[in-house]
């Protein structure tokens, strides 16, 4: 896998169309063969929504810039009164020419 950049910002994490909480996210993204883009890095939003959404399958992230992300929880267990959390990334993300070094 070759490293492609960060992506930063905030968004509104989603279980279909429910609104859940608002996010910030920081993710790294990799480009993966044949030409596909992963991403993986921390989310973090208040400890007693982190709570209530860990372990779930089923969310997204939908960023304030549009792009809809489907996460999921690389971590076993959540530390208690964590506001952060890692996350697998795939989705909507830039394409390999569009991410930050």
């Amino acid at each position: 896998m070759q490293y492609l950049g960060v992506l930063r910002g905030a968004g509104d994490l989603k279980c279909e169309d429910e609104f859940l909480a608002r996010a910030d996210f920081d993710f790294e993204g990799f480009l993966t063969k044949p030409g596909g883009v992963t991403g993986g890095g921390e989310l973090r939003m208040p400890p007693e929504a982190l709570r209530l959404v860990f372990g779930r399958a089923d969310l997204h992230l939908l960023t304030d810039d549009g792009r809809r992300l489907r996460l999921r929880f690389s971590e076993k267990q959540l530390p208690p009164s964590s506001g952060s959390a890692h996350v697998d990334v795939t989705g909507d993300l830039p394409s390999a020419s569009e991410w930050r070094h």
